[in-house]
């Protein structure tokens, strides 16, 4: 019998506490809203991620196929700066930078590939985002 009034207790609290009715604060989302996209637009490359792989050509070239992905989820960015190092045992060999001016919307990517001539050897390559700007 004891334990049926406890669960009655706790159920009837629970129950009392879900019918307080909250108003949304339309005022304090948006300024959240605000903020959010504040950092997002002065910290481009804390919501861009750069991954891919790499392939020498029957032409002798290394090829680099790469996803810029943007995890933003209300700033758009542009001119987006990389930067290629091309290694052979562990000792860099070569770099090339891209830019690339296409708008990668929040929430999106984009695919693109880089073919460069390298030394005989290399055996991997290194990227990492350099920088890029927010569209206003």
């Amino acid at each position: 019998m004891r334990p049926v009034v406890l669960f009655l207790i706790l159920a009837s609290g629970l129950v009392s506490c879900k019918n307080k009715d909250k108003k949304f604060d339309d005022h304090s989302y948006q300024e959240t809203k605000i903020n959010l996209a504040e950092k997002e637009r002065n910290n481009p490359k804390q919501f861009l991620q750069l991954g891919g792989d790499d392939h020498r050509n029957l032409f002798g070239k290394t090829v680099y196929k790469g996803v810029i992905k943007n995890t933003a989820t209300v700033a758009a960015y542009n001119e987006v700066r990389i930067k290629l190092l091309y290694f052979k045992n562990g000792v860099q060999v070569a770099n090339h930078e891209e830019q690339f001016a296409k708008t990668i919307p929040p929430n999106d990517d984009f695919s693109f590939k880089a073919r460069y001539k390298t030394p005989k050897g290399t055996d991997s390559v290194a990227t990492y985002i350099m920088s890029a700007k927010a569209v206003k």
